[in-house]
């Protein structure tokens, strides 16, 4: 097996499946042949032609929102949409530009729309001088990957929450973190990748952070998300990652960009340029033509 499976899994999409969505001449998202045919039901919402998928409804930040999730609503009803703990997300072509409407977490797939999350990989030094990783044990009822091995701390970050309010939010639920050790936090860039979904389409971008927590910190989670946590040797967590599917599925992503950076995944490694290479963030550029 493979460290660089992950990465593949991660960017399998197949663009011929998908047309762009458009909303006032911005490609906003991706959506599949199948959810395109759902949305010509909803014509005074969106426009479906054979080569893309226009949103057209009309007015401001509060308009578009509840036009967008009144055809949510009927998705839901006809279970091609489960909705996602009544979580928005902010829609925007580019980070960092004002949203344009908000949708609920759960439809994000059913539109191809660019999600973003936040990742802490918080690790130690052993007396041997080994780093070692706190990973975490995702609760059995998760919808995504129930049961699986996780960050520290991670988390979407919905609406209308920025990047380090997200942070500090998840730690204190997650890991019993108070905002003064979270604070120390390193941010170490992002990761993207897109890959279908069972409803879609999913198009993250990851913004990575990491702390060396304190030799007394454990953490105690506080939202049922996790159900335990290990300290677990870097050796091991990368032996895991390349010969079995313990982790997350994005999480291995972003403990692979770990190794990378901290030299332990060693350049005469044989996947070593693929998994640099593979590991770049998604751009609005990378959106296929049509």
């Amino acid at each position: 097996m493979s460290l660089l499976r992950h990465l593949d899994h991660c960017n399998r999409f197949d663009a011929s499946r998908f047309r762009p969505l458009l909303f006032k001449e911005q490609q906003i998202g991706l959506v599949r042949d199948d959810n395109a045919a759902r949305l010509a039901h909803f014509p005074d919402t969106f426009a479906v032609a054979a080569d893309k998928v226009t949103l057209v409804a009309n007015g401001g930040f509060d308009a578009v929102s509840a036009a967008v999730d009144r055809v949510v609503e009927a998705l839901v009803a006809q279970g091609a949409v489960s909705k996602w703990r009544y979580e928005s997300f902010a829609v925007s072509p580019v980070w960092g530009e004002a949203p344009l409407f908000r949708i609920d977490r759960g439809a994000v797939p059913v539109f191809g729309i660019r999600a973003y999350g936040v990742h802490l990989n918080g690790w130690r030094r052993a007396p041997n001088g080994r780093i070692q990783l706190w990973i975490g044990r995702r609760a059995g009822d998760k919808k995504v990957d129930p049961n699986k091995l996780d960050n520290l701390v991670a988390g979407g970050i919905g609406y209308p929450h920025g990047i380090e309010d997200t942070l500090i939010k998840e730690a204190e639920e997650e890991a019993g973190m108070d905002a003064a050790l979270v604070a120390r936090a390193t941010a170490c860039g992002h990761i993207g990748y897109r890959m279908e979904w069972e409803s879609g389409a999913r198009d993250d971008v990851l913004f990575v952070y990491e702390l060396e927590t304190p030799g007394e910190f454990v953490p105690r989670n506080h939202d049922g998300e996790i159900v335990e946590f290990e300290l677990m040797d870097i050796a091991d967590v990368l032996d895991r990652i390349e010969h079995t599917d313990d982790f997350k599925f994005n999480v291995n992503l972003v403990i692979i960009d770990f190794a990378l950076r901290h030299g332990l995944i060693a350049p005469n490694h044989p996947e070593y340029e693929a998994l640099r290479a593979g590991l770049r963030p998604v751009t609005r550029e990378d959106w296929p033509s049509h």
